[in-house]
């Protein structure tokens, strides 16, 4: 609790490869003021170390690489033509020209590269998702990279809702490096972010989080590229 802004804060953990913040960013105060996070200032090491003291069974447990609700299932891709059934369509390039052929959209996301089956001269990647025409967009890398986009549903969490633009820096997904950037707000809950660099892979249903050093400002979802 921050006692100048009168306002619950949420911050990294100490332990950064196991940080969880980003996915916390919708917590309202209400929420953060009835939350513990009592390993957020250990280390993973010494986490283990406790738990070895005190006899825990899951001392020595190795850790999960992936969701836990996938392992039955194989892979992503497994689980998911479980519930949604695959669907055949086409691979376009920017031109609408047909390059290949895919299973089903849900199998691809932005900025992929590998497992297009394509052959080109050079490296492909996906930019674009058209589920209504059930399309596959590629292109080469640098039509993969955007300087800004739009990011709606946000949440604010360690301070008030900017009214004017402020300067600060975002997460774009959970492993990727905060960037500087320029955060404008817009109407309904949204705001345009201008980076300081054009980033690879802006994608659509990704949460965008802020930060200012380790206090997690606020975030919301990227809703569209710009």
């Amino acid at each position: 609790y921050d006692a100048a802004s009168d306002r619950y804060q949420l911050r990294r953990a100490v332990d950064l490869t196991k940080d969880q913040s980003y996915f916390l960013y919708d917590l309202t105060q209400d929420l953060l003021a009835a939350s513990r996070f009592p390993l957020g200032e250990l280390k993973k090491t010494e986490t283990r170390r406790l738990a070895a003291e005190y006899e825990l069974k899951t001392a020595d447990k190795p850790e999960s690489q992936d969701l836990c609700l996938i392992e039955s299932h194989g892979s992503m891709q497994a689980f998911l033509d479980k519930y949604i059934t695959p669907t055949t369509g086409e691979i376009v390039d920017l031109d609408g020209k047909v390059v290949g052929q895919h299973q089903g959209i849900h199998h691809y996301t932005i900025g992929q590269r590998k497992g297009l089956g394509i052959a080109a001269a050079q490296p492909l990647y996906v930019i674009a998702l058209d589920a209504v025409r059930n399309r596959v967009i590629v292109g080469d890398r640098t039509r993969a990279t955007q300087s800004e986009c739009i990011v709606g549903r946000m949440n604010w969490v360690s301070i008030p809702q900017p009214t004017h633009p402020i300067r600060t820096t975002v997460q774009v997904r959970y492993r990727s490096q905060a960037v500087g950037v320029n955060v404008i707000p817009l109407e309904n809950n949204r705001v345009k972010l201008v980076f300081d660099e054009p980033q690879f892979s802006i994608t659509p249903g990704q949460a965008a989080v802020f930060y200012n050093g380790d206090i997690l400002l606020g975030g919301g979802i990227i809703e569209q590229q710009t």
